[in-house]
């Protein structure tokens, strides 16, 4: 009987492990954007596409006004650059970094900070890389799902809901 057990509990732990790791299965699921640009650096977001589902920025969704947020969903949102570059005129040696956002006012901040290895709402200011404001605007069409996209010139843009933000990669 104990054997049984056992046997159930193991098979119980594996399934419920493996389910645990097929990220595409998760209601938020993983998605990447990169681009080489002309320089030959490799710029690379690898993130988590939360769903709008009716929900309103700054009242029931993030980004909330004065919050830090992850910049996506579930584990930190990675930016990771190849190459020595400058993010909205600052130096930012080539690594992995965190990537979150805080809003002021409906002004977009992006925040590279030095960590990205954590769960998403894990943050702490002092082992921030580089901060640079983003050129925030309206979007004319919603973007259900939160999408980053990166042009061959380093713009970098995070479309949310009715919002988009951008910064540049240099």
């Amino acid at each position: 009987m104990k054997s049984v057990l056992l046997l159930v509990l193991a098979t119980t732990s594996m399934l419920f492990s493996y389910g645990q790791q097929d990220k595409s299965k998760r209601p938020s699921p993983p998605a990447q954007a990169k681009e080489t640009l002309g320089n030959g650096t490799v710029v690379t977001i690898d993130y988590s596409q939360p769903a709008v589902k009716g929900r309103t920025i700054g009242k029931d969704l993030e980004p909330m006004d004065g919050k830090v947020w992850r910049a996506g969903a579930n584990e930190t949102t990675v930016f990771e650059v190849s190459r020595p570059v400058k993010v909205g005129g600052k130096e930012l040696p080539a690594g992995k970094y965190g990537l979150f956002v805080i809003s002021n006012g409906g002004e977009w901040t992006f925040i590279i900070n030095k960590v990205w290895n954590k769960w998403g709402t894990e943050y702490t200011e002092s082992e921030d890389a580089v901060r640079v404001k983003g050129t925030t605007s309206k979007l004319s069409t919603p973007s259900e799902r939160l999408t980053y996209t990166i042009d061959n010139k380093g713009k970098v843009t995070l479309s949310w809901a009715d919002m988009q933000s951008s910064f540049d990669v240099e």
